[in-house]
């Protein structure tokens, strides 16, 4: 019967879909993160160029079921990619060339976009 009542609503009719997905993103600056040299990860937002500075030992895969595995390389000093989101205890979600990984703040450190284009010249 409720079926019906959305037929004869016209909701069917109007093209209004019946499931809706929602995404926001987080867009103001997120509080500053502390590594553990002391350094701090000031102005981190979602879409900042990050470095890693440190491999991790491990890597925890950002993904509905995540999995634990031995860092055998695949993520090395030097890479570079960009912040998805923030977990509690200074975890980042930063997609790489080779996939989407929680890391503790301490293995990276923003990437300065200014020094690298003048160094560059």
């Amino acid at each position: 019967m409720p079926l019906m009542l959305a037929a004869s609503s016209g909701l069917i009719a109007t093209g209004v879909p019946r499931s809706t997905t929602f995404r926001s993103q987080f867009s103001s600056p997120l509080p500053a993160a502390k590594s553990a040299s002391g350094e701090t990860n000031d102005g981190l937002q979602i879409g900042s160029p990050v470095v890693i500075v440190q491999a991790p030992p491990t890597l925890k895969t950002a993904v509905p079921m995540p999995s634990l595995k031995v860092n055998n390389g695949q993520v090395k000093a030097g890479d570079v990619g960009r912040i998805v989101s923030r977990k509690p205890k200074d975890v980042w979600a930063i997609r790489l060339a080779i996939g989407t990984y929680l890391i503790d703040g301490k293995h990276f450190r923003p990437l300065d976009l200014d020094n690298n284009s003048s160094e560059a010249a």
